[in-house]
């Protein structure tokens, strides 16, 4: 079976998804059962085409690791020779298609969002994941809230902000503190800020705003933090995640040593049954295929409350998803290798 590992990209996630790439590549190429290509989406590939997966060249060489600090995109577009507004690399689209399945492990937008779903689904590529719809609902945290809402999944109580008219009329009626002030369509925390005061709050939006038009002004859950994988409709074990100082920001996430997880989460049998239904809910609701990941904050009254979903969760050395496989006896290969089974699933 020949294989496209797609990663990189021009978002705030890209050194995620590089590292993810990475890493799948690297776990699928351990099992010695594919031919193998990892590529970046909006790099792409200058060279001749023909016989690509046959190559034995290590692909992930120079994919990189993930720092502290947002990646500088305009660095990256300046790597580009060519039409460096186009999201699709040299090539990208003519390598995919040699490819029995591209493994995504695009993260944020132009990548999770849908769009490189719908553009697969038309040229007849065959991807792992969920679809574009459903991508596209899950990355929409509005849409998301909405559904959640409508549907019955407690969420946090927000409102969505567009633009720098509504946002001062917004904190002149927000009361509730402390709150969350975050992106709408973005990931890895990145464009997520917590405001304890009206100033506080109104700087929040400001670099909010600096990153996307659209953002959603929540209530701040006070108290622990869950992750819960969902792998073809079933939930995984729980995990709990605490981070040492802070939030569980973009650093705290992506840093070894900065936060503390722990798998299964240390809660009484019946919440955890609870908690792990509602995210099987949440994959319901949002219409979501093959695997996803779904955010939790539970206040100190044990009441918890869905955050959103991720439809192509982190695969790096700290990352949920493979933490909670473990627990239930899956290596990070046996993770990959599923995911591809159950996406090629879709096309039968």
């Amino acid at each position: 079976m020949k294989i496209v590992v797609l990663a990189g990209g021009i978002s705030t996630e890209r050194d995620v998804s590089l590292v993810t790439g990475a890493m799948i590549y690297k776990a699928l190429k351990r099992t010695g059962q594919y031919q193998l290509m990892l590529l970046d989406v909006y790099l792409g590939y200058e060279g001749r085409l023909d016989n690509l997966f046959d190559n034995e060249k290590d692909w992930s060489e120079g994919f990189g690791g993930i720092s502290e600090i947002n990646p500088d995109i305009s660095a990256v577009k300046a790597q580009r020779k060519d039409n460096p507004n186009c999201v699709v690399g040299p090539n990208v689209i003519e390598i995919c298609k040699q490819a029995d399945i591209v493994f995504l492990a695009l993260h944020g937008q132009n990548g999770e969002d849908g769009k490189i779903q719908a553009m697969f689904d038309l040229l007849d590529i065959k991807y792992t994941g969920t679809d574009y719809l459903s991508s596209a609902l899950a990355m929409d945290k509005a849409v998301s809230k909405e559904l959640f809402n409508k549907y019955n999944i407690p969420t946090p109580n927000g409102i969505t902000v567009n633009g720098a008219e509504e946002a001062k009329k917004a904190v002149s009626q927000w009361e509730n503190y402390p709150c969350i002030a975050k992106v709408n369509a973005g990931g890895s925390s990145v464009g997520v800020y917590k405001a304890d005061s009206r100033n506080e709050l109104e700087d929040a939006l400001k670099k909010a705003f600096a990153l996307e038009k659209r953002v959603i002004i929540e209530r701040y859950i006070d108290g622990r933090e869950f992750s819960i994988g969902v792998i073809d409709g079933k939930a995984l074990p729980i995990i709990e995640i605490a981070p040492k100082v802070g939030f569980y920001d973009y650093k705290n996430k992506y840093q070894a040593g900065s936060t503390v997880e722990t798998c299964p989460a240390e809660l009484d049998d019946d919440t955890a049954r609870k908690m792990q239904a509602c995210a099987e809910d949440v994959f319901k609701v949002l219409r979501l295929q093959t695997y996803a990941r779904m955010d939790f904050r539970m206040d100190n009254d044990g009441g918890f409350y869905c955050l959103e979903a991720n439809t192509l969760p982190g695969m790096t050395p700290t990352s949920l998803l493979p933490q909670e496989a473990a627990v239930i006896g899956m290596s990070f290969e046996d993770l990959c290798q599923k995911i591809i089974e159950i996406s090629m699933n879709k096309y039968k």
